[in-house]
């Protein structure tokens, strides 16, 4: 009974294969060279009359599976925790201190006018809404402690909106009350 192909290449006789001329043998690759696979590929296609015996290593096999352990070799022997490693992946330039100091400089004149004149009241007002947030939460809190339910829980809630809508003005209630 003929193995198939998958079996012949697995089992460890084979493990070594003769160059072409048969005087040098080699492992057998993981990798094929585009014409070893496609003839590979032609033959289990059944297009291509197999090859009786050992198939003889093509060079350019042989190349690309000593490439493949070269590379292998050195991904483990890579230091990923050297200085020099560091610095290749990431060039960071030095901290111009003084362009760092005159930017802080304008950010604090840019926030000093903004809380000057109406942007005072603008922060006066958010702080309001915050304010008025938290005391809507306090008391669903509450009522998360007191383990209340059903309607009683409801009932309050709405009379705390209620209240909110009569004493805020209106474009607060977005910024207030989730609905």
């Amino acid at each position: 009974m003929a193995k198939h192909t998958s079996e012949i290449l697995q089992t460890p006789e084979n493990e070594w294969v003769a160059f072409p001329g048969g005087e040098l043998e080699g492992k057998r690759p993981r990798r094929l060279c585009p014409t070893c696979r496609e003839g590979l590929r032609r033959r289990a296609a059944g297009v291509a009359p197999p090859i009786g015996g050992r198939q003889p290593l093509c060079f350019q096999c042989y190349r690309l599976e000593l490439d493949r352990e070269r590379a292998l070799k050195a991904s483990g022997e890579i230091d990923t925790a050297s200085d020099a490693r560091f610095q290749e992946a990431l060039p960071f330039e030095p901290v111009n201190h003084v362009r760092l100091s005159m930017l802080k400089v304008e950010r604090a004149a840019s926030r000093a006018g903004l809380q000057a004149g109406v942007g005072q009241f603008a922060d006066r007002r958010r702080r309001a809404q915050i304010a008025a947030r938290h005391a809507l939460q306090a008391i669903a809190i509450g009522l998360h402690r007191r383990q209340t339910v059903g309607a009683e829980r409801e009932r309050v809630i709405a009379a705390a909106v209620h209240a909110a809508e009569l004493q805020l003005p209106e474009s607060w209630l977005p910024f207030v009350v989730a609905r």
